[in-house]
Order: C-alpha cells, then sequence, then structure tokens
C-alpha cells in the first residue's frame, strides 16, 4: 500500500463527528453583563408592561419585538428547565417566558452580542438571568380601587415603577428625612402595614439605574434598602401579588410614592 494512502486512511479513521453542541436557550456575554440568547446567539428581552405575566405586546409592537417560543427548550449550561414556562398570548399563540416574563427579540439587533433594545422607553431591558431590582409599566390602583396617574390624581394610564425581584412593588414615604425612616416604630408594631424593604444592596440591575442610587440603612437592629436617599417598603396589603400597587391611595394618594428612574434624590 502507497504511504501517501495509508496516511490518509489513518486520519480518516481518526476523525470524529462531534460538534459543539447548540442550545434554544444559553447564556450570551454582552456589553451589559451575561443575558439569555435565543437563536444564533440573539439577545432575548423582558418588557416591564408583563409584570403580571401576559404579554402587553401585540399589534404593530411585535414588529419590533418579536416573541420567543420553544415548546421544550434545550438549555446551555447554568439555566434550569422549572425556570421556563409557556403562556398562551391574547392572540392564541403560544410564547416562553422565563421567572414568569415573556421573551422577546428586538428586531434591530443583527448580532449575537447586540443590545440596542436595552433601555427603549425605559420599558424594554435585556433579559438578564437574575435581576435584584426591576420595573413594572402598569396602571396604579389604589386601595380604593380607583385608578391613579403617576401625579397620584385620578385617571388611567401606565406608571414606570421599581419592584423587587419578586416583582413586588416598592413604596417610600413621604415624611421621610434622607437615609431615615421616621415611620416604622422601634418594636415594628406598624411593620405588616409596611413592611421596610430588607434587600441587600443590589448588584443587577436595569441599566438605567446605577448601584450608586442605593444604600443600606439600621432600623432598630435590621436592614432597610434605600433608593437615592428614600428608605424603601412594601405594603402588606398587596400580599405579593406583582405590580400590585394598593399602597399608593393610603390614607390618601401621594403619602406612599412608587419610584422609578427620574425619581429625584432625597436632601
Amino acid at each position: 500500500m502507497p504511504v501517501e494512502l495509508a496516511v490518509l486512511l489513518l486520519v480518516a479513521g481518526c476523525t470524529t463527528t462531534d460538534s459543539t453542541p447548540t442550545f434554544d436557550v444559553s447564556l450570551g456575554q454582552t456589553s451589559l453583563g451575561q443575558v439569555l440568547t435565543g437563536e444564533n446567539g440573539k439577545t432575548l428581552y423582558y418588557f416591564a408592561s408583563d409584570i403580571t405575566g401576559q404579554s402587553q405586546c401585540s399589534g404593530s409592537c411585535l414588529t419590533n419585538w418579536p416573541v420567543f417560543y420553544k415548546e421544550t427548550p434545550t438549555l446551555g449550561t447554568s439555566l434550569t428547565a422549572t425556570d421556563f414556562t409557556t403562556i398562551t398570548r391574547a392572540d392564541g399563540t403560544k410564547q416562553t417566558a422565563y421567572k414568569g416574563w415573556p421573551l422577546y427579540y428586538y428586531a434591530g439587533d443583527t448580532k449575537s452580542g447586540d443590545v440596542a433594545g436595552e433601555k427603549l422607553n425605559n420599558v424594554w431591558f435585556v433579559a438578564k438571568p437574575s435581576y435584584s431590582l426591576f420595573f413594572a409599566n402598569a396602571q396604579l390602583v389604589g386601595n380604593d380601587g380607583k385608578n391613579y396617574l403617576s401625579d397620584y390624581t385620578v385617571g388611567d394610564g401606565k406608571t414606570i415603577y421599581l419592584v423587587d425581584a419578586a416583582g413586588k412593588t416598592l413604596y417610600g414615604y413621604v415624611p421621610d428625612k434622607k437615609n431615615t425612616n421616621v415611620y416604622t416604630k422601634s418594636d415594628f408594631s406598624n411593620n405588616a402595614t409596611w413592611p421596610i424593604a430588607e434587600i441587600a444592596m443590589p448588584t443587577n440591575l436595569p441599566s438605567n439605574l446605577s448601584t450608586s442610587d442605593f444604600s443600606v440603612i439600621d432600623v432598630f437592629g435590621r436592614k432597610q434598602l434605600v433608593f437615592r436617599g428614600h428608605p424603601l417598603y412594601y405594603f402588606g396589603p398587596d400580599n405579593g401579588v406583582k405590580g400590585a400597587t394598593k399602597g399608593v391611595s393610603v390614607p390618601r394618594p401621594g403619602v406612599w410614592p412608587v419610584y422609578n428612574a427620574s425619581t429625584t434624590a432625597l436632601q
């Protein structure tokens, strides 16, 4: 047998058909850190209006924000199948959600690593695997059942507001001083109604917020998160419901406001 043929056969015999596995959803690195990615490594996004877990993007919105859907997505390293669910949209079609947030692509992204959809209208954000805090964009509905606008007058219209990692609304208290909680009693007897937000310093935030916006104060031996000088609270009767805002009308509108990226620092 000629030497050249023998070498060729030896190389062929050692060749494998192994290839790098591909996944429906993986973690990809971007200028904003790790994000969920879909087909061809394209970035996936969350929509703050979807706080309840149902998609609020329809009609022409879908032209710019196509839905992501895989019935049973194959997952890359560090992703867990139980975090993924399927929702049925208002038009009857399906969409994949991650930790309760429906997933979308952005039509303006053209390649892996693009994050051009980040912060658009302050309601679209890259789908990070875990946010310390996030935003809702929804109608404020008080404990009195009335709809409120962002200035706490009665009216219909969405407001952007800060929520925790579980989607629970965070409030401030107008009489509070900079970095000082004047509401909570030393025995915490009123903490059930307005629990202090015992949240660690946030690390993963939407890009229109910074870790420097936050601090932690001591409240009678317990820790409370502060946003731009405003101590943060929950409202007990919200009962942990994602996006619930009953506190905005108690005891009257404007006493317990919600906050967002436009909130002025308390001086």
